[in-house]
């Protein structure tokens, strides 16, 4: 029996070993998440400018202009680099102390890239879909909104509120 717990060796928990990526491969996984959602801000951003545009033209041309690059913005940008980054933010959560459901900024973002997914496939993709019936205002509001949650998750990935920001204390000598 542990005299201080009052348990045996068998019963105490042993501490849990995360498994940790090295160095190398971290920075390598930070900067391709890094540049896949500053990527995939840039391309909602893009998005929204067109869908804007589409949506005050009177011109024909410029509208249906418009519906193939939103289509191409969606298509060869939007749908890859949203997948890319919720894969390599799950594995830098699940490859660094930060985990994926431990601390709640972790879980906001992870929330964030899935509701720009589930906007994307439930309000862009369908008024894309609708051709010359496209409905400005839905499509202007599904990109404004990608644009402002991705905005969000880098501020929380940068800020990374609640986190606390320890000081180290100084280590004992053998003096002191």
């Amino acid at each position: 029996m542990n005299n201080v717990t009052g348990t045996s060796p068998a019963t105490q928990e042993l501490p849990v070993r995360r498994r940790r990526l090295g160095r190398r491969t971290l920075l390598t996984l930070l900067t391709a998440h890094i540049v896949v959602s500053v990527g995939l801000l840039g391309d909602s951003a893009g998005f929204l400018a067109v869908a804007i545009r589409r949506a005050t033209s009177d011109n024909p041309a410029v509208v249906e202009a418009s519906h193939e690059l939103l289509g191409m913005f969606a298509l060869v940008f939007g749908i890859p680099l949203s997948f890319l980054a919720l894969l390599t933010g799950t594995a830098l959560g699940l490859g660094t102390r930060w985990g994926v459901f431990r601390y709640p900024w972790v879980i906001a973002k992870l929330l964030l890239i899935v509701s720009v997914i589930v906007v994307g496939a439930t309000v862009l993709r369908p008024v894309l879909a609708g051709g010359a019936q496209l409905d400005g205002g839905t499509l202007i509001a599904g990109a404004a909104y990608d644009v402002v949650a991705l905005t969000v998750a880098t501020a929380l990935g940068v800020f990374k509120p609640g986190r606390t920001l320890r000081r180290r204390q100084p280590v004992p000598t053998a003096a002191s």
